[in-house]
């Protein structure tokens, strides 16, 4: 049981760190940096930081244990799309290698978090609403 919890935080961490904390630093202490990931494959200003507000709230809700079950599978799912999309967006539009790589690296590791998340918490089963 101790395996698994720390192999669950330490990849969440990571995700929490990657997806959150790097997103929100670049907001507040370098924002002219902001769209440098998102300019260049043509997507208009504003969506790095709808991206951004996305990435800090799913990893919030992934991070913090009391989270309401479906709640935190939204997450990971929003999470999911996020870094499919990344890994197509860079295939289409520079196919670089090393951008295309990137987002299913961090896919794997946030898969690994999901899966653990399983093993660690146990939630009761709900009832569907008829």
């Amino acid at each position: 049981m101790k395996k698994n919890k720390v192999i669950f935080w330490v990849a969440t961490i990571i995700l929490v760190l990657w997806e959150g904390v790097m997103p929100l630093g670049t907001v507040l202490f370098a924002p002219e940096y902001v769209n440098a990931g998102t300019k260049p494959l043509g997507y208009p200003d504003y969506f790095a930081y709808a991206l951004i507000i996305c990435k800090v709230l799913g990893v919030i809700v992934i991070a913090y244990p009391k989270t309401p079950y479906r709640l935190k599978e939204w997450a990971y799912a929003g999470l999911s799309f996020n870094l499919i999309f990344a890994f197509i967006s860079h295939a289409a539009v520079d196919r670089n290698i090393g951008y295309m790589v990137m987002p299913l690296v961090f896919l794997a590791i946030l898969a690994v978090s999901y899966v653990y998340k399983k093993r660690v918490y146990s939630y009761p089963l709900t009832k569907a609403r008829n």
